[in-house]
């Protein structure tokens, strides 16, 4: 197990197979946040409970220290616009 160079964990997956698997856990993720959101469910809160999941997931697959390394390099993933869709504050 690892996290490989686009950031996201992989075990023994091969790559092409992974990156669809992304894609539709991603939709998964969405089609959450719409459904919390029609429920009234505040998209900031939601955001913090998906990244609190995500990392304790993370932790618990890989450890502290892979996923603190993992953390490092978001900072600049978000400066530079990674997460973006179009909008720059």
């Amino acid at each position: 197990m690892s996290i490989i160079s686009d950031d996201l964990p992989l075990d023994l997956v091969p790559a092409e197979d992974a990156h669809d698997a992304r894609r539709v856990a991603y939709g998964y993720v969405e089609d959450a946040f719409a459904e919390a959101q029609q429920d009234g469910l505040d998209s900031d809160a939601l955001a913090h409970a998906a990244l609190f999941a995500a990392f304790r997931t993370l932790v618990e697959t890989y450890g502290e220290e892979a996923t603190a390394v993992f953390a490092e390099g978001l900072a600049d993933k978000v400066r530079t616009g990674a997460f973006s869709n179009g909008t720059r504050h």
